[in-house]
């Protein structure tokens, strides 16, 4: 039997192979790619090298180079998904280096921003909003969209936030949790972390996390958000408990952090303070309603949210 390699030395020196090879030589060195970096290098490469790197030069031709041709990094072709080659000189050899494509840097920067934003108990659609596409159509709806704008400004030029956020209150259906959505959004994408909470649930859910002892680990978690929304306060039944060992505490924690917090609302400041005077037991307890609302005046700015009720169609 004839040894293998006498085999491959005959397959190697046949006419036929020798005419495949130098083809495919040919169309390797042809590519505009290929071209452009032999240009670009021509007093490092010689046609040594280049015979030793021609499976690399392959290598380099047979990926994609753009994203023209995938909506997504899953549809990518490429060995490595989401990942373009490149050619460069490595110990006297030419060689591939990957590098993210424009598409896997797009998708990276939108999977960042949406990770900016941490919701507990928000509807979509409220996540989903922009101040762009907020309503206008009332003085009380410009006041606010431009104080928006000039917290943002400020975290913008200063590099810092401001200590105080907003206490938005108004009627049933104005916009004002898609207003606190719009603005998470905005923040995201200066890369500045937001939780947005809907106090309702939120605090029925402290109550079950006393079972599985997750409580503090979940208070933490709210008090010491970078950016704080609370989203309908007023609208939970309240208890002496959920009140001053949970509201208290985050908002106290908040205050002497200089954290800023967003609230919304039914009441004005007047309001809330009557409903946080009544504890599930019917006790009205003004102190511990006072010592609330002390805390939530001075991390808050007041903004009166006018309009028809947008979920009326």
């Amino acid at each position: 039997m004839e040894p293998i390699s006498e085999t491959l030395k005959r397959v190697v020196n046949a006419p036929e192979f020798s005419k495949r090879y130098d083809n495919m030589k040919a169309e390797i060195l042809e590519n505009p790619g290929v071209q452009q970096f032999l240009s670009q290098h021509a007093d490092e490469v010689n046609k040594a090298m280049v015979d030793r790197s021609l499976g690399k030069l392959y290598e380099y031709t047979t990926q994609n180079h753009d994203c023209e041709n995938c909506a997504n990094v899953a549809q990518c072709s490429n060995m490595m998904k989401g990942f373009v080659p490149n050619l460069v000189i490595t110990r006297g050899s030419i060689d591939i280096e990957y590098t993210k494509c424009k598409q896997k840097l797009v998708e990276e920067e939108r999977r960042q921003v949406s990770e900016m934003i941490s919701s507990m108990h928000m509807p979509k659609d409220v996540l989903m909003a922009r101040l762009a596409t907020v309503t206008y159509d009332h003085n009380t709806r410009v006041n606010l969209g431009s104080a928006a704008q000039t917290f943002l400004e400020e975290v913008k030029t200063e590099g810092s936030l401001p200590a105080k956020g907003f206490y938005i209150y108004g009627e049933f259906g104005v916009g004002k949790s898609y207003v606190l959505g719009a603005l998470a959004n905005e923040l995201a994408e200066l890369r500045i972390k937001t939780v947005l909470v809907y106090v309702p649930e939120f605090l029925r859910e402290m109550k079950h996390a006393i079972q599985d002892q997750s409580l503090q680990e979940k208070v933490d978690y709210v008090k010491k958000a970078p950016v704080l929304m609370l989203d309908d306060l007023g609208a939970e039944t309240l208890s002496s408990w959920t009140r001053d060992e949970i509201l208290g505490t985050v908002l106290h924690y908040r205050m002497a952090e200089n954290l800023p917090t967003f609230i919304t609302s039914n009441f004005d400041y007047d309001g809330l303070e009557d409903h946080l005077a009544y504890s599930g037991k019917g006790e009205r307890e003004l102190v511990k309603a006072a010592r609330i609302m002390e805390r939530i005046r001075s991390i808050t700015i007041p903004m009166r949210l006018s309009g028809k009720n947008r979920r009326d169609g």
